[in-house]
């Protein structure tokens, strides 16, 4: 991801800024996806496997990025906290 644009995006709701999401975390949240134990903040399960995602950098939510393009809706963002294997949580 382009850092100009990394260094302009934070939380729409926070407005915490973001980085992007390491492997070992990416890893931790498909495992749970898989697993079938992580829902988006609106409450609908999240059933796609995330290619590549920001997390703000207080660790405390998760947004993927779609064909190169952060999808930063408060409503599609993905909370740690329910994430119990998360690092950094």
């Amino acid at each position: 991801m382009d850092k100009r644009l990394l260094d302009i995006l934070c939380c729409p709701v926070s407005k915490t800024p973001v980085r992007p999401l390491s492997k070992h975390e990416l890893d931790a949240v498909n495992e749970a996806i898989v697993a079938g134990k992580v829902d988006s903040v609106a409450g609908v399960a999240v059933r796609e496997r995330i290619t590549e995602a920001l997390i703000t950098t207080d660790s405390k939510v998760i947004y993927r990025v779609e064909d190169g393009i952060p999808v930063m809706l408060p409503e599609e963002g993905i909370g740690t906290a329910q994430l119990t294997d998360f690092p950094g949580v």
